[in-house]
């Protein structure tokens, strides 16, 4: 193992852990000390339950030596993002309203971490009930790599804490791009699995059409380990997909013949820096020379005007799901929140129904398009993590949001197919480049060959920030 432990994936780490060679509780021990010292800089961490993953640490130590190793993930710390409930630990969600909220059970994503062996290092930071600005009585996360930048929205606090080596793994959750944006500016992977694949029973909800959970962290194979353990039906959530996920090799393939992946220059370049826009380039020719071919693709010429929906069907969704609290509690939650549940909240059912029928219509034409393809390659994010200041991110609604920004994201949260997003290189600043994959629904596999190959031709996913070694 040449890197620092806290940088190790748990692909490398599994067999070392399940061999007795690294102790479950010296490697959680070596994470909260870690989380002790940097974390008050990086704020990724709303609660650190530092008991909790102890005793886990303790029993995963003590299954593995008696033979009772449970597979990659046994002993592996990991952390979720504060919508996740877990049972006698408070899930706050960002906001003020739920400070207090202490839940009596685990949300299935945590039950399912913690039946595959994965210690629970604590809860991780996020915008207010996952959308796009922070309360301004909670932290927000700076970026690893670069104080002041933007940190990647919603899910900000696990793509911070991946990227700083405070967590092998993170769930984030993704409505509108909250796993692929952290993922971008925070220069990890970041896997959106397609829509149902995975329960979101005890997760807190923000648009339930368009929630997707799904993990952050170091490598591709990684993802898809977690992945795997989070996935299936659930009768708790009736929109869980029954479809099983095919296994992940440890041993990945990573020749690509016969794959075929779609690329929009136009897409993939119009309104990027030039920097990016040729890292994105230089990109295909790596997929190429491992065998995939490429096919030009147009993107939908309406897409602009279908982005136009995803405030609509967002802050609807979002209005209906605080019914309870809002507005009877407006003056407990943030600027930001409240006037997107405002907003939300005015608008009528001809107007969701309007939205509706663009998003229909965006899915069909994406659908249409990737007909006889097993991809699509474009960037992850429409440019590099931008200069933040505590007003922008604790501070009220811009006036100038343009939905043209989410041109990477959201058409794949319109539709739920999956995406894989992959760190790409550095820009002249230092600062993340991001590609993504998109794939057919419940073909995270292809999702998977495609980023093992990626990174065993390339090292970006092994670029860490300079300034917390």
């Amino acid at each position: 193992m040449s890197e620092a432990t806290h940088f190790q994936s748990i692909t490398e780490l599994a067999p070392h852990i399940e061999a007795g060679d690294i102790s479950p509780v010296e490697l959680t021990t070596a994470q909260l000390a870690r989380i002790e010292q940097l974390d008050p800089q990086i704020r990724s961490y709303a609660t650190v339950m530092t008991e909790v993953a102890m005793s886990q640490a303790r029993q995963a130590e003590r299954d593995i030596h008696d033979g009772r190793y449970r597979g990659p993930l046994h002993g592996i710390p990991i952390a979720v993002k504060d919508l996740c409930a877990t049972a006698g630990t408070r899930t706050m969600g960002g906001s003020a309203v739920f400070a207090d909220n202490i839940p009596d059970n685990d949300a299935t994503v945590v039950t399912r971490l913690r039946d595959a062996g994965a210690v629970l290092l604590g809860k991780l930071n996020l915008t207010e009930g996952a959308m796009g600005g922070y309360h301004p009585g909670f932290d927000y996360p700076e970026n690893p790599w670069g104080k002041a930048c933007f940190p990647g929205a919603s899910s900000s606090g696990s793509g911070a804490a991946t990227a700083a080596g405070l967590a092998y793994a993170t769930l984030g959750s993704d409505t509108g791009g909250s796993i692929r944006y952290p993922a971008a500016a925070c220069g990890t992977v970041g896997l959106k699995p397609t829509w149902g694949r995975v329960s979101r029973f005890g997760v807190m909800d923000l648009a339930p059409s368009l929630d997707h959970v799904g993990p952050l962290t170091r490598s591709t194979q990684d993802a898809a380990l977690v992945l795997q353990a989070i996935a299936g039906h659930d009768p708790r959530d009736p929109t869980s997909l029954r479809a099983a996920m095919a296994p992940v090799a440890m041993q990945p393939v990573n020749d690509l013949h016969g794959i075929r992946i779609g690329f929009d220059q136009t897409y993939a370049s119009a309104d990027l820096r030039d920097d990016y826009a040729e890292a994105i380039r230089d990109q295909v020719s790596v997929f190429e020379a491992l065998g995939a071919r490429f096919e030009p693709v147009t993107m939908p010429s309406r897409l602009s005007d279908y982005l136009t929906a995803w405030p609509v069907l967002c802050s609807s969704e979002a209005a209906n799901v605080h019914r309870t609290t809002f507005p009877s509690q407006a003056n407990d939650y943030g600027p930001w929140f409240r006037q997107w549940l405002e907003m939300g909240a005015a608008f009528s059912a001809a107007d969701y129904a309007r939205a509706h029928e663009l998003r229909l219509a965006c899915n069909g034409e994406i659908a249409a398009m990737m007909q006889g393809l097993d991809a699509l390659l474009f960037p992850g994010a429409p440019g590099v993590a931008h200069s933040i200041t505590p007003e922008s991110m604790k501070g009220p609604m811009s006036d100038d949001r343009d939905t043209w920004h989410s041109r990477f994201t959201v058409p794949f949260d319109f539709n739920g197919y999956p995406t894989l997003s992959l760190p790409c290189g550095l820009s002249e600043t230092s600062l993340p480049f991001s590609l993504q994959l998109a794939a057919h629904p419940l073909q995270e596999d292809v999702l998977t060959r495609l980023g093992n190959a990626f990174e065993s031709a390339t090292s970006y996913h092994r670029q860490h920030p300079p300034a917390w070694p």
